[in-house]
């Protein structure tokens, strides 16, 4: 594995690495970090999900050959609950078959290890170009959100402007629509883990009171899913 990282201009983006070598863990965390994201590292399967479930990143990178859960495995589960966060499978097996099983398995892009780390940098920047691009614009029912200038275009053709925090929120959900999100995870993922788990329930209220009662749904001693406009 050779080369020398350039100087890349990356906007700061959150990013899971799930690797079981520890040197190696350690020193693409580094790298990323010194690139502009922001970088989670999980050892294991079980860890990378967890986290992978709990918290939103824009690009992961998951290595196949993990401890207990494998990547594959680790990646159909994340596309079961609806994580669509773009996913590069490291492996170190390098056959036609086997990148056919990670696409399958639902992995945007395939690098066999060893790896140079100007491709690995090239392509994680491609990822993360093509996830901030889609996720721009988010699906709600018949209406959209325009992330980027914090608008709700409600079906009727009528434009809402949300503030940063209800875009925050509405955008969490929206992402992942058929997940239900507990007031914990949505209190770390986007409000930063503040102290108070009613300002969930507070900026909910401020939604609903926006773009009217649907537009989140209270799964009854769980928390909140995407609703309808």
């Amino acid at each position: 594995m050779a080369g020398t990282p350039g100087a890349a201009d990356l906007p700061s983006r959150r990013l899971l690495l799930v690797e079981d070598d520890r040197e190696l863990g350690d020193m693409l965390a580094a790298l990323f970090t010194e690139q502009g994201y922001t970088v989670d590292v999980a050892l294991e399967g079980q860890r990378g999900l967890h986290l992978g479930l709990s918290r939103a990143y824009d690009v992961l990178i998951v290595d196949r050959g993990l401890p207990a859960l494998d990547g594959l495995d680790l990646l159909r589960r994340l596309r079961r609950q609806a994580v669509t966060a773009p996913v590069l499978l490291l492996t170190a097996f390098g056959s036609v078959s086997d990148r056919v099983d990670g696409l399958d398995a639902g992995a945007e892009d395939y690098l066999v290890k060893p790896f140079e780390i100007d491709e690995l940098l090239a392509r994680v920047r491609a990822l993360s170009r093509r996830n901030l691009d889609q996720a721009m614009l988010l699906p709600l029912g018949a209406g959209w959100l325009d992330a980027e200038s914090h608008i709700v275009r409600l079906p009727s053709g009528e434009q809402v402007t949300l503030s940063g925090q209800e875009c925050k929120l509405l955008s969490a959900l929206a992402a992942r629509p058929r997940q239900v999100h507990t007031r914990r995870s949505l209190r770390q993922r986007v409000f930063d883990g503040a102290s108070k788990e009613s300002i969930v329930d507070t900026y909910v209220y401020y939604l609903r009171n926006k773009l009217g009662s649907g537009v989140v749904r209270t799964v009854r001693g769980v928390g909140y899913r995407l609703g309808d406009l």
